[in-house]
């Protein structure tokens, strides 16, 4: 197994578990720089509803994806070597689009599409943490590392001012000296959990046989909605705010970056209460938060209180089931495949938030409204709380006995 099989925690956890938690943020800031300027790209170069909604897609489809190997090379070679890895590979595109990116669409996407590569990290960091925790604290522990996803609003409330400020390059180049300043010190301070099961068959075959559980498409399938949207209303929302209710670029951005640190803020809670009562009964609950809240703004109500509280309400409720459905990996994946299934199901997650930017787009290009799109999100919340509620919560019980 990956950790003790005691209720002992190793000594250094917390430090790793840190250091692991400021990669995942640095990284998904460097993962979020475009989506924060879309508007202004939109501006600049006249592109469409839909070309501006595939520019913030783009990254986020590509580290998705790539999850699906990252997390089996997490697997295989530790987070020692491979948090430092992709830091290093990310400040490529990084450095791409502040120096040389911007003046076209088709360079921002060929930026765009590398700076995915950031967005990998999350399969990388979730064995990791798995690793160095008991059976007992995984979910607090993973949900707490999950907190990093809070990279995208640091993104969100830096970006726009330090390009106003300084020029276009800016926030790109001090994203990528972060990055390598993290990517040393990760090199040097980082260790993997001792014991920690290493797989000896070929990563192929790791893959075919995480695929094989059933537990990474129940895992897969919650987490393209729970995690999915939050990515999608993340790179979005400023879009949508500035559309639906005339913000200002500087405003939406803002109240974009409320909607992230709430999210992040009940990730680690989502975790905690299912290390206190099955996971899939957090879920459960939080599933049904997001169907009364899509359900609620797709009238778009005026922004305050009623379309605040809706939004502010999804995103609690995405955040918490964000964490849960991890807390539920690391509780029932076999140790030595926490990386496999991490990276289908982060993957999912991620292909869950490059759809719904495009639905809305499109909609919004074809019928100038955004309600049919919400009506969508609460029609999927509620097959996600079906799946939940009449397999998922019906062979938990079972699933998390065998695995501990």
């Amino acid at each position: 197994m990956g950790t003790p099989s005691t209720s002992a925690t190793p000594r250094g956890a917390g430090l790793m578990l840190a250091l692991a938690t400021v990669g995942f943020a640095v990284n998904f800031w460097a993962w979020a720089l475009l989506s924060p300027l879309a508007t202004r790209f939109s501006a600049e170069l006249g592109l469409s509803s839909f070309q501006q909604a595939l520019l913030v897609a783009v990254p986020v489809v590509v580290g998705s994806v790539g999850r699906i190997p990252v997390g089996a090379l997490a697997d295989k070679f530790g987070g020692r070597i491979m948090f430092p890895l992709v830091s290093l590979v990310t400040i490529i595109p990084v450095l791409y689009l502040g120096l040389f990116g911007q003046d076209a669409l088709a360079s921002l996407l060929i930026g765009g599409f590398f700076l995915g590569i950031g967005g990998t990290v999350f399969a990388v960091g979730v064995p990791f943490v798995n690793a160095w925790y008991p059976p007992q604290r995984r979910g607090f522990a993973v949900g707490l590392f999950g907190a990093g996803m809070g990279g995208t609003a640091i993104s969100a409330l830096t970006t726009v001012r330090l390009v106003d400020a300084n020029g276009e390059a800016t926030p790109f180049v001090l994203t990528a000296v972060v990055l390598a300043v993290y990517a040393v010190v990760a090199w040097l301070v980082m260790r993997d959990a001792p014991n920690r099961p290493v797989p000896t068959a070929p990563l192929a075959q790791r893959l075919g046989t995480a695929l094989r559980l059933k537990i990474t498409w129940q895992a897969s399938a919650l987490y393209a909605v729970a995690f999915g949207g939050y990515v999608a209303f993340s790179v979005y929302l400023p879009s949508y705010l500035k559309t639906a209710y005339g913000l200002t670029q500087a405003d939406a951005a803002n109240r974009m970056a409320g909607f992230v640190v709430l999210a992040v803020i009940m990730r680690p809670v989502g975790g905690w209460l299912s290390d206190k009562i099955p996971a899939a009964k957090v879920l459960a609950g939080s599933l049904g938060v997001v169907i009364a809240g899509a359900a609620l703004q797709s009238f778009t109500p005026d922004l305050m209180p009623l379309g605040t509280i809706a939004f502010l309400s999804m995103a609690a409720a995405l955040g918490a089931g964000s964490g849960a459905t991890f807390a539920l990996v690391a509780q029932v994946a076999p140790a030595n495949q926490v990386g496999s299934v991490t990276g289908v199901v982060g993957a999912a997650g991620g292909l869950g938030g490059f759809i719904p930017p495009l639905v809305m787009g499109t909609i919004y290009g074809q019928f100038q409204s955004y309600a049919l799109g919400l009506a969508l999100l609460a029609v999927v919340a509620l097959a996600a709380l079906l799946l939940d509620l009449l397999s998922v919560a019906r062979r938990q019980p079972v699933l998390s006995r065998a695995s501990s």
